[in-house]
């Protein structure tokens, strides 16, 4: 593999903007690949794909080039040597890679593996939390989740089946295969900018992780009920009610952020989702207008993300254990109100997109404790590590 100058110049700005500026590293992917229309789709790939790949193994990166956590340009060049060196890319004769320690580099890479917190590039305080919740299956559960994640669509069953919809994509040059046990889920062969298609703008299909797909199920929901989606952002969950409840009946969409449910209401435009209404919480008044009146209440909850590590490599360096404990008082606060919505004999389901026990389980057995009137129907845990998708919870329970 041969390095083009203007795309790891492209690759060096961006590491810039998300390491010193602490930019969001999808926004910064969006934006870079705007930068010149003449790369074609392999050099888009390579950008975007280095991006993610030196933010996920920073930590390992910077430990190797001995930059001590401070990424100046001439910094960000040493990284960038370490990643080419252990990708076995040749590098070119430029001025940033004089002197390149490549069998140095090697070397260290290899004594680094005996050590969890640089081998699979954590904070120390995360690689402790992990390994108290998770014990020794935090070893397999990090690991999967510094796989980068495959992209996976939701077909909307409101406007086509997941036959009709592969063979649209092929047509379209993108070969999907099936996922067993995901009956709407389809997994694509090689990444491709699926957005840019004519079935992506006709709306057969939402891009959504395999994981993500169980949760509406989960809530049991029919044609003709009245549903809420208490934290439903832009509208994944909500789209696949919709579809589920095949446009009968009503869905609640609310949310605290208005802009979120603006792109839920395009979203469902495309999709053809007509039984969704949005509705902004602006303080407590949204939600006693509910109250007890939800035959199902979704609360896909707020929470750390670190299910979704894969999807999220910079969640690494931007969460730290003082949000995971705010985080978790708003979740117990979030169930003990929005949970009132739902009506006696209705179902609620909790879910978060975490795999530690404290934003799960106990968060559950916490609310059950003081919520005598309602009931546990089941649990689901699903494991990166077992699953090869995104970490879950979700809780199926019942208002007597």
């Amino acid at each position: 593999m041969r390095l083009h100058r203007n795309l790891v110049f492209a690759v060096i700005q961006a590491l810039d903007l998300i390491y010193n500026e602490q930019e969001y590293a999808d926004k910064v992917v969006q934006k870079t690949l705007k930068l010149d229309s003449r790369w074609g789709s392999r050099d888009r790939k390579f950008i975007a794909e280095t991006i993610y790949d030196m933010v996920r193994w920073k930590r390992l990166y910077n430990e190797i080039a001995g930059t001590k956590g401070h990424y100046t340009r001439d910094n960000l060049w040493k990284n960038f040597a370490v990643w080419a060196v252990l990708k076995g890319i040749s590098l070119p004769d430029w001025k940033y890679f004089t002197d390149t320690p490549a069998r140095r580099i090697k070397g260290k890479f290899d004594e680094l593996q005996k050590i969890r917190k640089f081998r699979e590039s954590i904070p120390d305080w995360m690689d402790e939390m992990g390994s108290s919740a998770l014990g020794g299956k935090w070893d397999i559960e990090i690991k999967e989740l510094n796989q980068q994640a495959r992209v996976i669509l939701r077909v909307n069953t409101l406007k086509t089946t997941r036959q009709e919809l592969q063979k649209i994509l092929r047509d379209e040059e993108i070969d999907t295969e099936v996922i067993p046990k995901y009956p709407d889920a389809l997994v694509l062969v090689e990444r491709k900018n699926v957005f840019l298609t004519q079935a992506f703008k006709k709306g057969l299909f939402e891009v959504q992780d395999a994981s993500s797909q169980l949760v509406a199920p989960f809530l049991d929901v029919r044609p003709g009920q009245k549903v809420v989606d208490t934290c439903a952002g832009a509208g994944g969950k909500t789209l696949h009610l919709a579809s589920l409840m095949e446009n009968k009946g009503q869905i609640i969409a609310m949310d605290i952020h208005a802009h979120k449910l603006a792109e839920l209401k395009k979203r469902a435009k495309r999709d053809g989702a007509h039984n969704i209404e949005t509705r902004t919480i602006e303080g407590t008044k949204a939600i006693k207008k509910l109250k007890g009146k939800a035959d199902r209440v979704l609360i896909d909850a707020p929470c750390s993300g670190l299910g979704v590590l894969k999807r999220n490599p910079d969640s690494k360096w931007k969460l730290n254990p003082e949000f995971i404990e705010r985080i978790k008082k708003t979740q117990a606060e979030i169930l003990d109100q929005y949970s009132s919505m739902v009506k006696n004999g209705g179902k609620l389901v909790y879910a978060t997109c975490s795999i530690l026990p404290s934003e799960n389980e106990l968060q559950v057995k916490a609310f059950l404790k003081i919520h005598a009137e309602f009931t546990l129907i089941r649990e689901k845990k699903i494991s990166p590590a077992a699953s090869g998708f995104d970490g879950f919870y979700m809780a199926l329970m019942e208002k007597k």
